[in-house]
């Protein structure tokens, strides 16, 4: 059974573990879009936005409503991927972490 003293030095390496996983993130790159592409949004797994692109036959005044709720609509397809990859690079870093059966890391 180990120490106090050696649990307390495993749980300090997995705070570390964790943090860099969580720093590397902004590092991971996901897309979402909508309109069948005429709209993209490039984000981080940590969800900083990187770029928007809109097709230009998108861009005319009549077109104003639908462009807005096809930006909407590839933000949050962006969001989604970006918290599955972010899921998914968590699950990669905390694999070989000594923690309990069934703990669930918050992320």
């Amino acid at each position: 059974m180990p120490s106090l003293e050696e649990i307390m030095q495993m749980a300090q390496n997995a705070q570390a573990e964790l943090q860099k996983a969580q720093d590397n993130l902004d590092n991971v790159e996901v897309e979402g879009q909508s309109g069948g592409g005429l709209v993209r949004v490039r984000c981080s797994a940590k969800g900083r936005i990187i770029a928007v692109s809109i097709d230009e036959s998108l861009l005319v005044a009549s077109e104003k409503t639908m462009v807005e709720d096809l930006v909407a609509a590839a933000f949050n397809d962006a969001r989604t991927k970006a918290d599955q990859a972010a899921a998914t690079e968590m699950q990669k870093m905390t694999a070989g972490l000594p923690l309990p059966p069934g703990f669930q890391m918050p992320f």
